[in-house]
């Protein structure tokens, strides 16, 4: 059945050629989108003072990296052999190396980013599931993968950054909670900034209207 899949898929490829171009960006970079998901998801989560949600933004870029690190031994224990080694006439998009695929180091790490960022803000998460699923089905469609290959990768990063969230969660708002109690609380909560500066302009106006009275 993974064979099977791919052969659809690769066969799917043979006749898109004018998606090439947009698969094989997605399959080398989509990745990248993941840093620009966690900066808004920051930006959000300062803005609205939330340590939880910081906490789990905090966890989401260790979950990935921790998820990938679990794979690297997987990967050599299975030790299976990419499509284009495998099966002879794939059509492949993009150049790799020819070294074991299961299961994927992307769709492990998209597993990961794309839970922990559905835990931090579920508009963003559902926005990052779709990414990482992009992603996965681009590492197939440019022949680098076998369906079971990014399935086993999305499911494994999924479950790593879970299996960590409430430790996380907990460890990260204290971390979060110690921030904000000094110089680099502005990292943190942009709110309680804000509330000093419009706060000063008070109290200076009530030592001026004390030293009129005196």
């Amino acid at each position: 059945m993974n064979r099977h899949g791919f052969r659809d898929i690769n066969d799917f490829a043979r006749h898109t050629s004018w998606l090439h171009g947009f698969f094989a960006d997605w399959a080398a970079y989509g990745i990248l989108l993941f840093a620009a998901l966690l900066l808004a998801g920051w930006w959000a989560a300062r803005r609205d003072d939330s340590p939880r949600r910081m906490a789990a933004l905090l966890w989401t870029p260790v979950a990935a990296l921790l998820a990938v690190a679990i794979n690297q031994p997987i990967v050599h224990a299975v030790n299976e052999r990419r499509p284009f080694v495998a099966m002879p006439h794939v059509l492949t998009l993009v150049h790799h190396a020819a070294d074991a695929g299961f299961p994927s180091d992307h769709a492990t790490a998209s597993g990961a980013l794309a839970v922990g960022l559905l835990v931090a803000s579920r508009r963003l998460g559902w926005l990052a599931a779709i990414v990482a699923v992009v992603i996965a089905f681009s590492r197939v469609y440019v022949g680098v993968h076998y369906p079971g290959d990014v399935l086993a990768g999305l499911l494994l990063g999924a479950v790593v950054a879970l299996a960590g969230m409430i430790p996380a969660l907990w460890l990260g708002e204290r971390a979060v909670l110690a921030l904000r109690r000094g110089p680099l609380s502005v990292l943190v909560a942009v709110r309680r900034q804000e509330a000093r500066h419009a706060a000063s302009p008070h109290s200076e106006d009530a030592d001026s209207q004390l030293g009129r009275v005196s």
